[in-house]
């Protein structure tokens, strides 16, 4: 049996989201921050990004406890360089801010939109593409 591949892997993680994963697509789908598109569980490159507002190239990542050790949080930074390297603003939330604080995530997400000028693309991907980087 093989690896499984990364687009696989997004739509299991579609189908169970955290309660954090939840409550933040609440405010983000249909729409709902100036207009703008935000997809769950993006493929990019050999990464799974929780959403992903693919227009302003802002990524947004939820993180738990198990992102709290020392190893994950080295693997987490060379992940966000990597992303950074390719264009893409990253904004990561604690669990706890989302369920604690969820208008004050919301409010840092769109200030983002408002001020990020993404790197010019003529070829974004359409739903169900993966971004190869």
């Amino acid at each position: 049996m093989g690896r499984k591949l990364p687009v696989n892997s997004a739509k299991d993680l579609r189908k169970r989201q955290t309660e954090a994963e939840a409550l933040l697509w609440s405010k983000l789908r249909d729409r709902q921050l100036m207009g703008f598109k935000f997809r769950r569980q993006q493929c990019i490159g050999n990464y799974i990004i929780d959403f992903a507002c693919m227009d302003k190239y802002l990524l947004i990542e939820i993180d738990g406890g198990q992102h709290n050790s020392n190893e994950k949080m080295e693997k987490d930074l060379a992940r966000t360089v990597w992303l950074e390297e390719k264009g893409y603003q990253v904004l990561r939330f604690w669990n706890n801010d989302i369920m604690e604080n969820l208008d004050g995530v919301v409010e840092v997400i769109l200030h983002s939109l408002e001020r990020i000028s993404p790197p010019h693309s003529n070829s974004l991907p359409r739903r169900g593409e993966r971004i190869v980087g």
